[in-house]
């Protein structure tokens, strides 16, 4: 399906359907049309909420304003882009209200920030070796969506891990080259570097 393949492109998407001329004469069945298409496209592409969908008739030239307006309106929130402090801002709101399975083996997100646009990409930040479960990239997403405006468009979320830094007295002294030498009067230890030597 070409709409599927767009989607997985990453492109934005416009859904125009013709010839509602055809059923001016029945209004009923016309407001079957209009509820129904969009509950399609939806279970077709469920990974993309709030795809436009216009009603057009080519033949009478009705609803040619509205096709230009909805793609100019997708365009832009393809182009969408969104500042790393702003982004972090909004995570810090938006964390606390998910409801995490466990607190106590909550993901940690060090930080959140926009790498592209077309379509807007972003990049969690993990401590260690913790990831984000699918479920809380859907919970990302839709917020995302909902809070900036940006429904109907992909978006893509991926994850990079930061390691946890080890750091020890030892280590630290190690890395300078300096040697411990112990005081023989009050059992203190000096630490010497042999570059002030």
């Amino acid at each position: 399906m070409i709409a599927r393949q767009a989607i997985e492109e990453g492109r934005g998407l416009v859904v125009v359907v013709n010839k509602m001329d055809l059923l001016r004469e029945n209004q009923r069945l016309l407001e079957k049309v209009m509820d129904a298409v969009p509950k399609e496209i939806q279970t077709v592409i469920p990974q993309v909420t709030g795809i436009p969908v216009v009603f057009v008739s080519a033949m009478e030239g009705r609803g040619r304003v509205a096709v230009m307006h909805h793609v100019i309106e997708t365009y832009e929130k393809w182009c969408f882009r969104l500042s790393t402090s702003r982004l972090n801002r909004w995570l810090r709101k938006v964390m606390s209200r998910h409801s995490w399975k466990d607190s106590a083996t909550q993901p940690k997100v060090k930080y959140f920030t926009q790498v592209k646009a077309r379509p807007p990409t972003f990049v969690t930040f993990m401590s260690g070796k913790t990831e984000l479960s699918d479920t809380d990239i859907r919970f990302l997403t839709r917020s995302l969506k909902e809070d900036f405006d940006i429904g109907g468009i992909p978006i893509r979320i991926l994850q990079r891990s930061i390691p946890r830094k080890v750091s020890s007295f030892k280590s630290n002294i190690k890395k300078r080259g300096s040697s411990i030498k112990r005081m023989k009067t009050d059992k203190r230890t000096e630490v010497s570097d042999p570059t002030q030597s």
